[in-house]
């Protein structure tokens, strides 16, 4: 596992960067076979080159798919492509201390300060499990939501690589049907000795465009995007994990905990995260300040006399007091006439008036 420092974590910057494993291996693969080809036919590589046997090959593995699969998940197809070359997942440990950073500022100013900071993430799926938390969901319906959503995606990604690996089970049979088409072509050419060399050659070639199509494009793609999507489904059940923990109300160092359990052993060195020179400069990337309302202690001033900050609790409850109801109108529980707080009369206007200024007087009767 790789260490971190403070400023590695980009949390609102763009994830997807080009995967340079997958560009890197299918650019060497291909040199490597043009190498071969050149190094073997010379000048003549055009040989190697058969239009109708290359449409019979993937034109072929493509409409076969197209009966397999249903119609609706081929506009998907660029998208998945595209996903096989770029990086999109937040790398584990990554997430972790992101988590764990959130996790501190909750503990320490309370749930409600996380709204601006996860504001600022870009990834749409911690976004919401966080603000469903912010929004006082409960435990179980925050858990219902994100499991659906990683059913979801799994069921969505499970059909992008069914169909690449369709394509490459496709692939080397209609290569080797078009072997056989070229020998019976061949065979019935018998008479002229000098057309059963060039006639063998465009045999073969539909197999070994099978075979290519197959090992160096469509299967690696198939698994690229299947260890792809369980990187995701890691990332987004770390997610889950610490917004329940942290929803619950669980020390930083113990939401640390929960989640070291989806790492490799011996990860981050075996330091704890918690409180430490990396997740504080996360703290301090995401901007987390202080509770409206509460100033921090000046110079001099203890830590006893610093004004407490209010509970989610409170701020969730709001001023539904005598107070409060006083401060917006004032009630003569006498007469039951209406007045502002410059003790100035209202005009009552007609009985549906009067009815809602009794039901004011209820109100604060309630109240008090």
């Amino acid at each position: 596992m790789r260490r971190l420092s403070a400023g590695a974590i980009d949390v609102s910057g763009e994830t997807d960067v080009i995967d340079r494993a997958t560009v890197f291996g299918l650019v060497a693969i291909c040199a490597l076979l043009a190498w071969v080809l050149a190094a073997g036919a010379g000048w003549e590589v055009g040989a190697f080159w058969q239009t109708p046997s290359v449409l019979l090959v993937l034109g072929g593995a493509v409409l076969t798919t197209l009966m397999a699969c249903p119609v609706g998940s081929w506009r998907s197809v660029s998208h998945l492509v595209r996903n096989a070359f770029t990086v999109r997942n937040r790398p584990a440990d990554e997430m972790v201390i992101l988590i764990v950073a959130l996790a501190e500022i909750a503990r320490r100013d309370g749930l409600l300060a996380l709204e601006k900071p996860v504001a600022r993430l870009n990834d749409p799926f911690l976004r919401r499990a966080f603000q469903m938390a912010i929004d006082g969901a409960d435990a179980a319906t925050i858990g219902a939501v994100l499991r659906a959503e990683m059913e979801s995606t799994d069921l969505r990604h499970t059909y992008g690589v069914r169909m690449l690996e369709s394509m490459g089970r496709a692939a080397p049979v209609f290569g080797m049907i078009g072997t056989l088409i070229g020998l019976v072509i061949m065979l019935g050419r018998m008479d002229d000795p000098s057309r059963i060399g060039p006639g063998m050659a465009v045999a073969l070639l539909t197999t070994l465009y099978g075979l290519v199509l197959a090992n160096v494009f469509f299967l690696p793609l198939a698994r690229k995007l299947a260890h792809r999507s369980s990187e995701e489904l890691l990332a987004k059940t770390i997610v889950l994990t610490g917004v329940l923990g942290i929803h619950a109300g669980d020390n930083p160092r113990i939401v640390e905990q929960k989640l070291r359990a989806f790492l490799p052993a011996g990860a981050f060195g075996g330091e704890t995260v918690a409180r430490s020179a990396v997740t504080n400069g996360v703290v301090q990337t995401l901007g987390a300040a202080a509770p409206a309302g509460v100033e921090p202690p000046k110079a001099g001033q203890s830590k006893a006399e610093t004004p407490a900050a209010p509970s989610d609790r409170e701020q969730q409850k709001g001023p539904a007091t005598l107070e409060w109801i006083n401060s917006l109108i004032a009630v003569d529980l006498l007469s039951g006439e209406l007045k502002t707080v410059d003790d100035q009369s209202m005009p009552q206007g007609d009985g549906r008036d009067r009815q809602a200024g009794r039901a004011r007087q209820r109100v604060v009767e309630q109240a008090a």
